[in-house]
């Protein structure tokens, strides 16, 4: 039976992205994909530079387009605000080329790519965890879950649902050359638009990636598809040539039973760690990749000291971000009245503030509640 130092669940960027670290280190390493790379895969498909300037390899062959400048807008107070930097703030990619570029820079390394092998079943009774795929049997040391939101992984290792998981629609749609010129200038945020959530419309190479999503969890349901129709209007969109939907979950918040069980590793969405305000993944899914990866390669291939390091890595910096924005998600989302006031005096403030952290100069702020205090008196007199 075949046997590895890691097994990583998963080829999308938190999976490709331990798996690269790893494999740099000299760990046998293998991937093992469910579907056949390249394949699509559900996303908006912004790539903030926080994530995109820490990226070991050049990845300008899957962007397809880079905006400098991004449009946040708040409908409801009619308020529109714009920032700038000398950097791609967001660059566009569609899933499919991205992550099958990662998967190639990580194989160039050495690592092994199993495609259409669904993992089935985990034997711990062993030293070695026995892995069962539909076709397959192998043994691993460590085994690293990078298999989205909804990972069987992680049930298969025993861990209970404890991550707040919130609905989006996405469309990637085709629309009449007037419409695809006046639309793909920017890329473009609505806040509001969906209760306690945003839309956005992010143009890609050939047409424009159109979602809405809602991102704090309510006792009453949200009709998307609604939502995603109405948003159509107000971006003046009257005739779609081509459309694609699909509906998917994204896990805004982190697991509170966590992150290790077993030689069971969670990165990117399995961990719950999108930012819980903008919902965006995909920087923190690469960047759990290798934390956890590294972890393992320091410790030794030593499970003990590796879930230690791990522990330590994850709340150097991460899950108190994560932490934070969960606060600061709850504050954004369901005070509107109160956040619309501070806006329409502090709004250009409060946008720079926000690029920052897209770029990675910033971080959410520790005492954003005593801010938000003297920010709202001064608004008030």
């Amino acid at each position: 039976m075949k046997t590895y130092d890691l097994a990583i669940i998963g080829g999308g960027p938190s999976g490709a992205s331990a798996a690269f670290e790893a494999a740099k280190s000299g760990l046998k390493t293998v991937i093992i994909e469910k579907e056949f790379l390249p394949r699509y895969k559900t996303c908006g498909g912004g790539f903030v530079f926080r994530g995109r300037k820490d990226m070991p390899f050049d990845i300008t062959s899957a962007v397809e387009r880079e905006f400098f400048d991004v449009d946040i807008r708040f409908e409801a107070k009619k308020m529109a605000l714009n920032t700038k930097r000398k950097h791609p703030i967001i660059s566009m990619i569609m899933r499919d080329e991205f992550d099958f570029l990662m998967v190639q820079k990580a194989q160039e390394l050495g690592v092994e790519l199993l495609q259409g092998q669904k993992l089935v079943a985990l034997d711990f009774k062993h030293q070695l965890t026995t892995l069962t795929t539909t076709s397959h049997t192998f043994q691993a040391k460590f085994i690293i879950a990078a298999d989205g939101a909804l990972s069987p992984t992680a049930k298969l290792a025993g861990w209970e649902e404890t991550r707040m998981m919130c609905p989006a629609l996405e469309y990637e749609i085709k629309v009449p050359d007037e419409d695809f010129r006046r639309l793909s200038t920017s890329a473009r945020f609505d806040i509001d638009v969906v209760p306690y959530g945003y839309a956005w419309s992010f143009p890609k190479k050939n047409h424009l990636s159109v979602g809405v999503g809602k991102f704090l969890k309510t006792k009453k349901g949200v009709d998307l598809k609604t939502h995603y129709k109405n948003y159509l209007t107000m971006l003046g969109i009257t005739e779609v040539l081509e459309e694609q939907g699909h509906g998917f979950i994204i896990p805004n918040t982190p697991r509170t039973d966590g992150f290790v069980k077993q030689n069971v590793f969670l990165i990117g969405d399995a961990a719950g760690f999108a930012d819980p305000l903008t919902a965006e993944g995909i920087s923190n899914a690469i960047y759990s990749g290798k934390l956890a990866a590294t972890s393992i390669v320091e410790s030794e291939l030593n499970l003990e000291k590796a879930i230690q390091l791990y522990d330590e890595k994850l709340n150097k910096k991460l899950l108190p971000e994560l932490r934070l924005g969960v606060k600061l998600a709850g504050f954004f989302y369901e005070n509107k009245t109160l956040r619309n006031i501070l806006l329409k005096k502090h709004g250009q403030r409060a946008a720079e503030y926000m690029t920052d952290i897209f770029m990675g100069d910033r971080t959410y702020p520790h005492d954003f509640r005593e801010k938000v205090k003297q920010k709202l008196k001064l608004s008030l007199f």
